[in-house]
Formats: C-alpha cells, sequence, structure tokens
C-alpha cells in the first residue's frame, strides 16, 4: 500500500521523471525465505508473472532496483546473489550490520539505521537510567545474533553495563523453551530486559510475561508493527476504514515511511541518471546510461549519490556502506485501562558529524508501569558511595562488585570510584572517608591540663627563687647568710631561678629559636647551679682542712676570686660545648608523624644525639662530684654541717635524672617535653628545699639560731 502510494504520487509529480511512467510489480514473501528469494530471482530475471494495475502497462518491463527484503536473513541471502549482477536493493527494515560489508553486498541499500547504531543507541539508554545489569533476548537468526556480538563487544568498550544473561529465542517456538526463558526472566535480578526480535517472537514471548511487564523494557525502537496485531484480528466483517489497524493509523507508519523513502531513493536515483548530459556522463568515455540500455550497476552509481528532503522534512542520503542517516524514535508503550496499548514517542537518538550519538530523552513523558512512577534500579551491584572503593568480585562480571571501605589516610570522593586516593602530606581521611581534613597537631600546649600545670609549677619555682632571694637579701649580714659564702648563695639561687624559667621554652609549639634555646639555657642554668654547689662544697672541705693544725695554706687556693674563676670555667664549658652544637647540628622544629597516622606531633629534633649527651652527661659529671666531696664531708663538725644538705639535694638531683634518661627515651610527643620539664622542676626544687628550707626555716622561725654562737656551735653543749 505504500509502495503504491508512492508510486502515484511520483506518476503524478510532473518535476520528477518526465515522460517516464513509473510501475512495480509486488511479491509476498510469505514469511519464507524460499518464497522471498524465488521472487527476487524473478524480477531480477523478468520472468516474473504479470500484475496489471491499469491497462496501459503492457509487457514485461524492466526492474530497475528492488524494494526489500524486511528480514535481515532474507536479505543477506537475496543480496549475496542480485549483489553480483549488480542489482540495487534498498530495503525499509533489515538492520543487520553485517549487511554494511560492501565488499560483500556491493548493491544494497537501507532506508533504516543498522543494528550498530541501534546497539550503540541502546547502551546510550543504559548509561542515561545507569542501567548497568540487564538481560538479552535475541532471535535466532542473522539479525539477533549480530546484534548479540555487537552488543557484547559495544558493552566491553564502553564499561558501562553487564549482561546477567543473554537468550536466543527459538525460530520454532518451542513453548517449553520460552517458558524457560521466562523464568530466567522472573529469577534475575536485572530490572531491564532489550529484547531483539521480530513480531512472531515478541507476540509469544509478551503473552508469557505480560504480568511481569514491569520487570521489561523493550530497546527495539519501532514496535508499531506488531503492537496492534496483539489486540485485535480481522474476522472480514469490518470496515477497513473504521477498524484500528497498523495500516490505518497514519501516525505510527515507521516502518512504512522507511518503504516510502526507499521507493524515492530509486526514483531520485533514476531521475538523476535521465538528467545525465552526452559527454558528460560518470561513464567510461563520459558517456550517460539510457532507459533503452541501462543496466543496474549504473543505477546503483547514482543511488549512492543520492540526498534528498521527503515532504516530511527528513533527509534521506546513504553513507559509503550504503546505510542510511542514523536515527532512531524512542517509543513507550502505554497500557490504557481498556487493555490496549498505545504508543508514544519521548525522544530520539541520532548520531552528529561532531558529538557522535545524541540521545534525546522527554522524561516527563515516560509511562512506568511501577507505584514510584519512575524508572526501575537494574544493577548487580549497588552503587559504592563515597569513602568506599568497587573490588571485582572474582569470577563474576565487572558490574558485579563489593564495596571496600577505603583504609585510613585515603579517601574516595566519588561514587564507584575504582581506587582511594591518599590525602596529602599534612592531611587525613574524615570518619567517612570521604574527604580530606588537616591532622590534628599535638605538643605540649599552654592551654592544655599537662601544660598548665607544668606552666603553674615553674612560675611558682621562680616565685620562690625571688622569696628566697629577697629573704637572703635582707638578711644579708645575718651570720646564716653570710656563712659559706653568701655570693655563692646568690648566685646559685639566680641559677635555680633560671633553671625553673627555662623550662617554659619546652612548652608550645616549637620554633625554631625555642628548639635552639631551650637545651642551650637548660645545659647553661644547670652547670651554673652545679657549679656553685660544687665549689660551695669543695670551700667546705678546705676550710675543714684549714682549721687543722698547718692546714691554712689550702684556703689561699680558694679565695673569692677563685670561686668566681671555678664556676666562671665550668660554666664557660658548657657553653662552648652548647655553641659547637648549635653550629654543628642544630636542634630544629620536627613534624613527626611516626607515633600516630592522623596526627601531626611537632616536636623539637635534637640534630645532635652526641651534643645532647655530652651536655647531660657534662652535668651529671659535675653533679656526681659534688655528691661525691660532699658525701666525704658529711661527718664534718657541725658548724660546718651545710655538707649534709649538699648531699642530699645533690642525691635529690642525681636520682632525679638518672631516673629521667629511660623515661624520656621512651616517650612520644609531647610527652618526651613534659618529662623533661618535670625532670627540671623536680632537680630545681630538690636543690632548692634541700640547701635552703633549713636556712630559711632558721632564719625567718628560729631567729635565735641566727648568731654566730650557734652557727659555731658554742651555744650549747653537745650530748
Amino acid at each position: 500500500m505504500t509502495m503504491a502510494f508512492a508510486t502515484d504520487e511520483i506518476n503524478k509529480n510532473s518535476n520528477m521523471l518526465p515522460n517516464v511512467t513509473l510501475g512495480y510489480s509486488l511479491y509476498d514473501n510469505c514469511g519464507a525465505l524460499v518464497i522471498g528469494f524465488s521472487g527476487a530471482l524473478s524480477l531480477a530475471s523478468g520472468r516474473e508473472k504479470q500484475f496489471l494495475l491499469q491497462e496501459n502497462c503492457l509487457g514485461t518491463p524492466p526492474v530497475l532496483g528492488i524494494v526489500g527484503d524486511s528480514y535481515s536473513t532474507f536479505s543477506i541471502a537475496i543480496s549475496n546473489v542480485l549483489g553480483l549482477y549488480k542489482m540495487p536493493i534498498v530495503s525499509y527494515f533489515a538492520t543487520c550490520s553485517c549487511l554494511s560489508d560492501r565488499q560483500r553486498f556491493p548493491s544494497f541499500f537501507r532506508t533504516i539505521p543498522s543494528d550498530e547504531f541501534q546497539v550503540r543507541a541502546v547502551i546510550q539508554i543504559l548509561k542515561h537510567f545507569s542501567w548497568t545489569w540487564a538481560g538479552l533476548l535475541v532471535s535466532d537468526d542473522d539479525y539477533g545474533l549480530h546484534v548479540a556480538r555487537s552488543f557484547q563487544s559495544d558493552l566491553a568498550q564502553s564499561g558501562g553495563a553487564c549482561l546477567a544473561y543473554s537468550e536466543v529465542l527459538p525460530w520454532d517456538s518451542d513453548p517449553s523453551e520460552l517458558r524457560r526463558i521466562v523464568r530466567l526472566i522472573k529469577t534475575s535480578t536485572a530490572r531491564v530486559v532489550m529484547v531483539f526480535a521480530h513480531e512472531i517472537h515478541m507476540i509469544q514471548l509478551m503473552e508469557e510475561v505480560k504480568q511481569f511487564w514491569e520487570h521489561t523494557f523493550q530497546c527495539r525502537f519501532d514496535p508499531a508493527d506488531w503492537v496492534e496485531a496483539g489486540g485485535a484480528l480481522c474476522t472480514g466483517q469490518e470496515d477497513l476504514e473504521k477498524v484500528e489497524t497498523e495500516f490505518l493509523d497514519l501516525s505510527n507508519l515507521r516502518p512504512e515511511y522507511n518503504v516510502y523513502k526507499a521507493v524515492y531513493a530509486l526514483v531520485y536515483a533514476l531521475d538523476k541518471l535521465l538528467q545525465c548530459e552526452p559527454g558528460r556522463g560518470p561513464f567510461s568515455g563520459h558517456s550517460c546510461a539510457t532507459l533503452q540500455t541501462l543496466e543496474p550497476w549504473q543505477l546503483v552509481h547514482y543511488l549512492q549519490m543520492v540526498n534528498f528532503t521527503t515532504p516530511f522534512g527528513d533527509q534521506v542520503s546513504f553513507d559509503e556502506n550504503g546505510d542510511a542517516l542514523p536515527i532512531y524514535d524512542i517509543m513507550n508503550w502505554l497500557w490504557l485501562p481498556d487493555g490496549r496499548t498505545k504508543v508514544q514517542n519521548v525522544g530520539e537518538v541520532k548520531r552528529s558529524a561532531f558529538k557522535g550519538e545524541e540521545l534525546t530523552l522527554h522524561e516527563d513523558k515516560i509511562f512506568w508501569n511501577f507505584e514510584s512512577k519512575k524508572p526501575p534500579q537494574s544493577v548487580c551491584s549497588e552503587s559504592c558511595l563515597p569513602g568506599t572503593r568497587m573490588a571485582r568480585k572474582k569470577g563474576e562480571p565487572a558490574c558485579c562488585f563489593d564495596c571496600i571501605p577505603c583504609s585510613e589516610g585515603k579517601i574516595s570522593n566519588k561514587t564507584n570510584s575504582m581506587e582511594c586516593t591518599s590525602c596529602p602530606e599534612d592531611f587525613w581521611s574524615s570518619l567517612q572517608r570521604d574527604h580530606c581534613v588537616p591532622k590534628k597537631t599535638e605538643f605540649l600546649s599552654y592551654h592544655e591540663p599537662l601544660g598548665i600545670c607544668l606552666t603553674t609549677t615553674s612560675l611558682m619555682g621562680t616565685f620562690i627563687c625571688a622569696v628566697v632571694l629577697g629573704i637572703f637579701i635582707y638578711h644579708r649580714s645575718t651570720p646564716m647568710v653570710r656563712a659559706n659564702n653568701s655570693e655563692l648563695s646568690f648566685l646559685l639561687l639566680v641559677s635555680l631561678k633560671l633553671c625553673f624559667l627555662c623550662s617554659l621554652l619546652f612548652i608550645g609549639r616549637p620554633r625554631l629559636w625555642t628548639c635552639q634555646l631551650r637545651h642551650a639555657a637548660f645545659g647553661i642554668s644547670f652547670v651554673l647551679c652545679v657549679s656553685c654547689i660544687l665549689v660551695k662544697t669543695m670551700v667546705v672541705l678546705a676550710v675543714f682542712k684549714a682549721s687543722k693544725p698547718g692546714g691554712g695554706a689550702s684556703l689561699k687556693w680558694f679565695g673569692v676570686l677563685q670561686q668566681r674563676g671555678t664556676v666562671l670555667v665550668l660554666t664557660c664549658i658548657q657553653a662552648a660545648m652548647c655553641t659547637a652544637w648549635l653550629v654543628s647540628a642544630s636542634p630544629a622544629p620536627h613534624k613527626n608523624t611516626q607515633y600516630h597516622n592522623d596526627k601531626i606531633v611537632y616536636e623539637c629534633a635534637v640534630g645532635s644525639t652526641v651534643g645532647f649527651a655530652v651536655l647531660l652527661g657534662y652535668i651529671g659529671l659535675l653533679a656526681i662530684l659534688s655528691f661525691l666531696l660532699a658525701f666525704l664531708a658529711r661527718n664534718l663538725p657541725d658548724n660546718f654541717n651545710e655538707a649534709k644538705l649538699i648531699t642530699f639535694s645533690m642525691l635529690i638531683f642525681c636520682a632525679v635524672w638518672v631516673a629521667f634518661v629511660p623515661a624520656y627515651v621512651n616517650s612520644p610527643g609531647k610527652y618526651a617535653d613534659a618529662v623533661e620539664v618535670f625532670a627540671i622542676l623536680a632537680s630545681s626544687f630538690g636543690v632548692l628545699v634541700a640547701l635552703f628550707g633549713p636556712k630559711c626555716f632558721i632564719i625567718l622561725l628560729r631567729p635565735e639560731r641566727n648568731t654566730k654562737k650557734a652557727i659555731m656551735g658554742r651555744g650549747t653543749a653537745k650530748s
């Protein structure tokens, strides 16, 4: 009917094929390859039976081109033979991509896109709706099998989706096989089924699966040729102008429109051939073809160059493979309350020269047969949320995976990330592992309880030293202060104050200047303190020795200048060692990430462990020497009993620093600083209390004992 309509329209158009009347012969393939193939051979050989619609068309007219066949398998068989004679064949419904092989089918053309584009169009739709797990059903013929191969190949290249199953619909319509496929559809986790099949397959399949239709999606975009056939039969009594059939429903004449374009393509090629000017033709010797001498291959030449626009505004042309401009309408089936179906256009897929396949979809027009009225979710595995990565399941398709949480220090901030990325050096992963956050910083701070306690203790020690110094200055003329070199006592109190204050350098965020100053100030302050104690001890021993007959000469070595010089020399030695340490391998701030992965521990790297060991070793040497000398003088007469106080103070001092070493080595980060501060404060308080506690007690609370008699031990008799 469409061919008759197109032929009549062309014959009435005076601008096309002037002085030529177009005729046609019709053959029914009856759905059988043998009949279709026989009809094509009859048309090509000119031996077909004469079928006259008008009496003015007599004889056996030459057949210049064939429109058909609709089946890919039939078209392959016919084109294989007629291609040898270059007989032009224009199919309106054969979509197998194999027919694009110009070597094998040199005279085959079609006005419907090939399956290659159809497959890519379906993949575009799968990606649009994020369907990554789908079933595939194809007919058991060249059309279906080529589609299956193309589909699986394109899916592998695009990486967009996987097939839950792939089944072939049998041509013999075996009910048991159909029921098996329907059971597979029902039990599969895929919620989308792609079907590439012919009418008979679709009708039988839909009868089986209709109640489960919400789990299927028909992706062949031209269903109008069989939908109505599934719901209506002609009984022979109907008025053909009123009955609802696909041929009279002009809104859905998609295959018929392809027939219309195929007829016009042949006519435009023939019209161009007849317009050839002699001597300017495309054939040998610049010759032209005529109706009397026309060969089929000459029409193929012009058919290849056809490019026209239909009265409906659609462009028709063929590429180098004889394929039409690829464009598909996307149709949606609506199930009406009365049981009928309606097919509605909801978009299109077309190929652009610059952008490839372009999908246009009007989702507001799509009817989804679900309670939610939304597209189904069809995935093998749910999407991996940010904070996780995809891990393929062994032995299963790429679309089936597990979601593995990112490890510590790594994140993924996208859905379905294949890998987790590491955070920058100063950042760490959040609890959700979906973004990086700055690492926590740790150091001995003034704002935390530990830092506050140590700071308070340090300031309290400094304050006590200042009070004691004030007491000694105020009572500097009393025997208790003047005994055993008051100048060394004042210097010792000043050094203790410095010891208390240097501990503050260990609190707060390490800076270059605090790292360099803290150990130098600590080392020099403590050497000054211990040097004063050492000299005081030596003076005690010298005085005791001088009190004996013939021992007066020893005092000349322990005069005021000698005492000052000894303290200065011992302190300068420490200062020189600190200077060498700072110059050769200076302590510096260090961001330590070894203790905690999610924390940055700010600490002072000592620079040179040897330098630090020498500094502590020198202090320890002087302290041990002071302890030994004081221990030797512990049994001296009472008027020189300060040696006992020195012994006790040095015992505390040495005990604290001996315990400090293992505690410092085993304490990480800020706790190492806290241990060192504690050692400084404990040893300083030990010296302060042991040496100056008894003297302050006598000066303030027992003034009667702060006399020369009492100091010399003559005020009371000894028991």
